[in-house]
């Protein structure tokens, strides 16, 4: 066989095999995807995807989603970046030039001129795009997704499959069920049960996390217990529609804080000493034992990057 034709049929192999791998990935094309507004089908795997929730964004971002734009949060505090992304993930979000729409306030004008292929929302909380519903679907397919009633592997599975990045979700799973192994073994638990909480310092109150929420399931998956609340504190003091915080103030503030240890979400070692400084919660047992917790401001979002450092901090304070 002569070079050219050998360099014909290698050509020739390469094109089959190009069009099968391109055959396989079109076949799990369509999708139909139902959200709180019904089924809507995607007619393509996903190339430039709109995240109007800066707290949707890290997961996108874990899984290697195509996510070329993000709605942002107040910038320059503990929390945020310069740009207004969270503090876990806005070095990855450097790297792939992902844009700012905006900060808080949400504009369809923003979100159009960066000509998505899918626009995502959340259902709820501070970060829902969700009045402009309407407008977003004029330009591009938009799901909403409720993030408060999901643990972050939950929410990684289903934008995973929103975006056919199925396998990347699962990788990621897989690496921190891996690492959650290894701390869960070798960690020693404090006193149960706990209470797991946002921390404000000026307003002397909290929100406390669920057992619904990101961070409570977390915690009882490393074999912490959540406190129970008293009779009649969750239901008059949930915050609007959301499933995974409770918000605690004035006389029900150390009535709800009643967990053996507390850990502080959002949270540094000053939250810790504001905590120890409360005369109104000098009483309780957690404070009165210096058995109170900061996890580290990233916390307020989890997702695989602030799971992953929650998981370190927890390593290195009870190994």
């Amino acid at each position: 066989m002569n070079s050219t034709s050998f360099w014909r049929k290698s050509l020739l192999i390469l094109g089959i095999f190009l069009l099968g791998v391109t055959s396989a990935l079109a076949a799990d094309w369509p999708r139909q995807i139902t959200d709180s507004h019904g089924t809507h089908t995607l007619e393509s795997k996903p190339l430039r995807i709109v995240s109007t929730s800066v707290t949707l964004t890290g997961s996108l971002l874990a899984i290697d989603a195509p996510v070329i734009a993000s709605g942002a949060t107040a910038p320059n505090n503990r929390f945020s970046d310069n740009q207004g992304f969270l503090r876990q993930w806005s070095d990855v979000a450097k790297k792939r030039l992902v844009a700012r729409l905006y900060i808080g306030e949400p504009s369809a004008e923003a979100v159009a001129a960066q000509m998505p292929d899918l626009i995502l929302v959340s259902a709820t909380g501070g970060d829902s795009a969700l009045a402009l519903y309407d407008q977003f679907s004029a330009i591009a397919p938009t799901l909403i997704i409720n993030y408060d009633d999901k643990s972050w592997q939950q929410l990684l599975t289903l934008l995973g499959t929103m975006t056919g990045q199925e396998k990347q979700a699962a990788a990621r799973i897989a690496e921190f069920d891996q690492q959650l192994a290894r701390v869960k073994q070798q960690m020693k638990l404090p006193p149960q049960p706990v209470s797991a909480l946002v921390y404000t310092a000026a307003a002397r109150s909290a929100n406390l996390w669920t057992a619904g929420s990101a961070q409570g399931k977390l915690l009882q998956q490393l074999g912490f217990t959540l406190a129970t609340l008293p009779a009649g504190l969750q239901t008059s003091q949930s915050q609007g529609k959301r499933h995974d915080i409770i918000q605690l103030g004035g006389e029900n503030l150390a009535a709800g804080l009643n967990g053996q240890s507390l850990f502080l979400f959002a949270g540094d070692q000053k939250d810790v000493d504001a905590v120890y400084a409360n005369p109104l919660l000098a009483h309780l047992p957690a404070v009165q034992n210096k058995r109170v917790w900061a996890l580290g401001t990233e916390t307020f979002r989890l997702d695989y990057y602030s799971a992953m450092l929650v998981l370190q901090r927890l390593s290195a304070q009870f190994n």
